[in-house]
């Protein structure tokens, strides 16, 4: 696994979405995410400062998905289905990137990848003395 910096090109599975972001930690910062919908798609995620982030291919084949406290934004192709990446909610100036998605990497190089505690979120706890 490589921590240098780096700029990436991702894509969907059918091809049609393509984005470019700059990763400051480079690879070795892929996470998984425990929250009731990452545990779910289970792909593992790296860092992309959320400015670096352009859609170079496809903005019309994306679909964005929200819920609870709509401040996570998770963008999926249309046509095949695939995250391709996510704004995250622990601070929206990042995104992920979905692995999988890097042009040329060997996913499985990466494991093991660190878990995130995503069900346990500060932004989900109540002010002391709330009930």
């Amino acid at each position: 696994m490589t921590g240098s910096a780096m700029d990436i090109t991702a894509s969907c599975h059918c091809g049609a979405v393509e984005v470019t972001a700059h990763l400051p930690g480079g690879l070795a910062d892929a996470t998984r995410c425990t929250c009731s919908f990452c545990k779910r798609r289970q792909a593992a995620a790296v860092t992309a400062t959320t400015a670096s982030v352009k859609v170079t291919k496809g903005a019309g084949s994306l679909t964005r998905y929200t819920w609870g406290s709509h401040t996570a934004k998770h963008y999926f192709c249309k046509i095949c289905g695939i995250y391709v990446y996510h704004q995250r909610r622990s601070d929206p100036a990042q995104c992920g990137i979905n692995l999988g998605c890097i042009e040329g990497v060997r996913t499985w190089e990466h494991e093991p990848v660190d878990w995130v505690d995503g069900v346990n979120h500060p932004s989900d706890r109540k002010p002391s003395g709330e009930d």
